[in-house]
């Protein structure tokens, strides 16, 4: 009979292939993250500091009420979708292109509305936009 008591052999765990792997996801991440400058801002819409300017460029003028409905020149549009927009746009331009587009939106307006007769003025080819604001007391 062998009485002798064996000991256990300790457990040696080795924890260099996690470093490593630890360390490469840490680096792929790092990499991989785009980094977000999100901050809040309380934007009342529109005003501005700048002088009025007079040209005798043509213009076309959208108004965008509060609740979406667009009118071109003082013609209030039949429904707010966007065929509607560049059908009247096409009809005030002419099929010319060097008209400016002077985009007058409610301040209380959705910023859809204002993208959507941005994305109307290109469709026709008009390029020269800006936007209307009142002027900051």
């Amino acid at each position: 009979m062998n009485f002798r008591h064996k000991k256990p052999e300790e457990l040696d765990v080795n924890i260099t292939p996690l470093v490593d792997v630890v360390f490469l996801l840490l680096i792929f991440f790092m990499v991989s993250t785009t980094f977000d400058r999100q901050s809040e801002l309380n934007i009342e819409l529109p005003e501005a500091n700048g002088e009025i300017t007079e040209t005798e460029k043509k213009e076309i003028e959208i108004f965008i009420k509060q609740d979406g409905q667009y009118v071109i020149n003082g013609q209030v549009l039949v429904n707010s979708k966007i065929d509607t927009l560049i059908r009247n746009l096409r009809e005030e331009s002419g099929g010319d292109e060097n008209f400016r587009v002077i985009i007058s939106a409610d301040k209380q307006s959705t910023h859809q509305a204002v993208m959507t007769a941005m994305d109307a003025a290109r469709q026709v080819g008009l390029i020269h936009i800006t936007f209307s604001a009142v002027k900051s007391e």
